[in-house]
């Protein structure tokens, strides 16, 4: 089964099969050294600049800001959600997240 996936509204949001599902409007924890030397980072997230399928699980491109320390960067590959059954299961932003590492490309 084929996923669409997208980001709409200039960054703001992530679009699965044609429904807004991920806003920038929260605060994601990330685990230490992700984002930040913060432990855990509370994370701002200011756009979405893509968006992937990596096996069943959705990751984002995205800009934030710590709120803690002000370090503000961008973050490659943050799982915001899951295909399970052709259903798109969002991640909730208060659970500590971790980046998914890319395959490696077959020789």
């Amino acid at each position: 089964m084929t996923i669409a996936v997208r980001t709409l509204d200039d960054g703001a949001w992530i679009s699965v099969n044609d429904s807004r599902q991920v806003s920038v409007s929260d605060v994601w924890t990330l685990s230490h050294g992700v984002f930040c030397e913060c432990e855990p980072a509370y994370v701002l997230l200011e756009g979405f600049f893509g968006v992937d399928v990596s096996g069943s699980i959705v990751v984002a491109d995205t800009v934030g800001r710590c709120l803690e320390c002000g370090t503000q960067d961008s973050i490659d590959r943050l799982p915001v959600g899951r295909i399970v059954d052709g259903e798109f299961k969002p991640y909730g932003p208060e659970g500590v997240q971790s980046i998914v590492e890319p395959n490696p490309q077959p020789e």
